[in-house]
């Protein structure tokens, strides 16, 4: 029986797999699956908390260096900007 952390990892990694556009599904399912399983419970928290942020949000931070919302605060945030596909 999956513990409550694999389920966690499984809701983070679906809610980066189905944004709504085809381009953030590929970005963000990639950096998740790379990068998960070397999260520690609290930048597990981080990161859903990075994935509540809109797909506008997301892809002006990571193309254009252009923080909203705070987007930069975000710890997960700083691995993300330098992520590559």
């Amino acid at each position: 029986m999956p513990d409550k952390s694999d389920i966690f990892k499984k809701k983070l990694l679906y809610r980066a797999s189905y944004r709504g556009t085809k381009e953030m599904d590929i970005l963000l399912s990639s950096f998740v699956k790379k990068y998960i399983n070397g999260f520690d419970q609290d930048m597990l928290y981080e990161l859903e908390k990075f994935l509540d942020f809109e797909d506008e949000v997301i892809a002006n931070f990571y193309n254009f260096n252009i923080s909203t919302k705070n987007i930069d605060k975000n710890n997960i945030s700083k691995i993300f900007k330098n992520f590559k596909v």
